[in-house]
């Protein structure tokens, strides 16, 4: 038996290195990578300090307000103008029509709580939510689809340790006929 010790030492250390980083590891690279990539800016509404705009920390990540009810997008003058963003930074409105940023955090109802990572990883691979389904509109940069398994993975650990926030985000709008 104590031949076999270093065996199973070694195994076990072996097994532990090939299941990748431990979950806290994990968490802390993806908490990291969304700071970094700025996923707050869109998915965290903005509300008035007194500084002016400021993210809202009870909504972090949650979307665009449910509560709030967005009136017609303002037409977009002649030349070189692209998009119109809300007050809120969680509406845009452009070519593609009205997108709305979506609730990341764990609610399983209206958020990702029911998603797997590898659900996270096939959208943002895809460039379609669940990887099959309607595409992600602006402004939802396509570069993420580039960063590794890993990196992705690491962002959805983050996120499912969020609060869960219940709030469902309109569809998008298609654009309006002109």
């Amino acid at each position: 038996m104590t031949r076999l010790a270093p065996l199973l030492i070694l195994f076990t250390a072996m097994a532990a290195q090939a299941a990748g980083p431990a979950p806290r590891e994990r968490i802390e690279r993806g908490r990291y990578l969304i700071n970094a990539t700025g996923c707050m800016d869109c998915h965290t509404p903005l509300k008035n300090g007194p500084r002016g705009p400021e993210p809202d920390r009870t909504r972090l990540f949650a979307g665009h307000p449910e509560a709030l009810a967005m009136p017609p997008a303002p037409a977009l003058p002649a030349g070189p103008w692209l998009v119109v963003a809300s007050a809120t930074n969680t509406a845009w409105a452009g070519p593609w029509g009205v997108s709305y940023t979506a609730n990341l955090t764990p609610d399983p109802d209206t958020g990702l709580g029911r998603w797997s990572a590898q659900d996270f990883v096939r959208t943002m691979r895809s460039g379609r939510h669940l990887g099959s389904g309607r595409p992600l509109l602006p402004p939802m940069p396509a570069a993420y689809g580039q960063m590794s398994d890993e990196d992705l993975q690491a962002m959805f650990a983050y996120l499912q340790t969020l609060p869960p926030v219940r709030n469902r985000v309109p569809a998008p709008l298609p654009p309006a006929a002109r």
